[in-house]
C-alpha cells in the first residue's frame, strides 16, 4: 500500500500567462504557494477475490475489469501512462480523500493527478523527482485528457512551497525568499472564503483559452504584476501595497472574458471592500470557488461579519508539496 499527500495551491498573481498558447508566444509567471489543505491517494494492489480487478472510489465508486473502462479521466489516463510494462494488469484500489471539495479554485483537480503519479510511480518502486512528477501531470491533462488547463497547478502541487513559477521554453522554479516574520504577516492578513457556487473550471479556462490572442495587453500587465509582487515582498514597504496589488489584478483578470465574474461574485467583492478589505481576487479560471482578500488584522472581523454568509477556511502556507507519507509496496 503507498499514500501519497498532495497540497492545494493559491495563485496570487500571472494566472492566464501559464496556458501553452500565452507562454509559447510570450513570457509567462505566476506567484503562488501551497496551503496546508492538501489530497490524499490510497493505492493497493487489489486482493484476487472480487469479480472485478480495479476499484476506484472518490465520489463515485467504480468497479471494472480493464483500465479502459474506468469512467475518471484522470485515473484512466494515469494508469495507461504508466502501465507500459503492465505492471497494473493484476488489479489495483485507489481511494481519494480530500480536505476540500472540487471546484474551488485552488488546483484541486491537478493536485489529484499529481499525487495520483506520484503513488502510483511509487508502487512501482520508483523515486521520481518534482520536476518529472509536474511535467507528467501536465502532459497527461494537456494532452491525454486534452482538458483546458494551465501549467502552474500541476508544478505547485509537486513542489509545493510560496514561488515564482516562469513559463517559457522550459519551467523554472524559484523560491521566494521571505524571512519568517514576514511571510507570517502576509498570512496572517489573508482570509480565504468559499462562495458556495460550484463550476468546471476547464470550460470556463476555454473561453480564456479563445480570447488569449485579443487579450495581450491584459495578459502582459499581469505577467508584470509578478515582478512587482516580488519587489514589494523583498522590500521594507508596507504590505498593504500587496493587497493593493490583487485588486488590480483582479479587475484585469475580470475583464477578460464575461465567464469570470457574475453579479453575485462582484457583489461579494464589494461588501469586502467596503467592510475594510484593500483588495482581492476569485482563486482559479473563475465563474466560483474561492475568493481570497486582503484584510490588515484590525478590520478582519468587519470583513468576517459582512461575508457571514460564507464559509471561512483557515489556512497556513506549505512547503513539502506531493510527499509519499506511507510506503509498504508488498501489502
Amino acid at each position: 500500500m503507498v499514500i501519497s499527500k498532495t497540497p492545494f495551491r493559491m495563485s496570487f498573481f500571472g494566472g492566464g500567462t501559464d496556458y501553452p498558447v500565452w507562454y509559447r508566444e510570450h513570457p509567462g509567471a505566476v506567484l503562488s504557494t501551497t496551503i496546508d489543505k492538501c489530497c490524499f491517494i490510497t493505492i493497493r494492489h487489489l486482493p484476487p477475490f472480487f469479480d472485478y480487478k480495479y476499484r476506484v472510489r472518490y465520489t463515485h465508486r467504480e468497479e471494472t475489469q480493464t483500465i479502459e473502462q474506468i469512467q475518471h479521466p484522470s485515473v484512466r489516463r494515469c494508469l495507461e501512462f504508466l502501465n507500459g510494462d503492465g505492471y497494473f494488469d493484476e488489479g489495483l484500489e485507489i481511494l481519494h480523500h480530500s480536505d476540500l471539495p472540487a471546484s474551488t479554485g485552488l488546483g484541486t483537480s491537478s493536485a489529484f493527478t499529481v499525487g495520483l503519479l506520484h503513488a502510483l510511480y511509487a508502487l512501482k518502486g520508483r523515486i521520481v523527482s518534482k520536476r518529472q512528477l509536474f511535467q507528467d501531470a501536465i502532459y497527461v491533462e494537456q494532452e491525454l485528457i486534452e482538458e483546458s488547463v494551465g501549467s502552474q497547478d500541476q508544478v505547485a502541487a509537486a513542489c509545493g512551497g510560496f514561488n515564482k513559477i516562469s513559463f517559457g521554453d522550459t519551467i523554472v522554479v524559484e523560491p521566494v525568499t521571505l524571512h519568517a516574520g514576514r511571510l507570517r504577516q502576509l498570512q496572517d492578513c489573508l482570509l480565504l472564503f468559499f462562495t458556495g457556487f460550484s463550476r468546471i473550471a476547464s470550460e470556463v479556462a476555454k473561453v480564456q483559452i479563445q480570447k488569449t490572442p485579443e487579450k495581450k495587453p491584459e495578459l502582459s500587465k499581469m505577467y508584470q504584476l509578478v515582478e512587482d509582487a516580488e519587489k514589494i515582498l523583498a522590500s521594507d514597504c508596507e504590505l498593504i501595497e500587496f493587497g493593493k496589488l490583487l485588486h488590480e489584478t483582479w479587475l484585469l483578470k475580470r475583464s477578460l472574458t464575461d465567464k469570470i465574474s457574475n453579479s453575485h461574485i462582484d457583489s461579494i467583492y464589494e461588501t469586502a471592500l467596503q467592510a475594510g478589505a484593500v483588495g482581492g481576487k476569485l482563486l482559479g479560471a473563475g465563474s466560483g470557488g474561492c475568493m481570497l482578500f486582503y484584510v490588515p488584522q484590525d478590520r478582519q472581523d468587519s470583513v468576517k461579519k459582512a461575508l457571514g454568509d460564507l464559509l471561512l477556511i483557515p489556512f497556513a502556507f506549505e512547503k513539502q508539496g506531493s510527499e509519499i507519507i506511507y510506503y509498504d509496496p508488498i501489502n
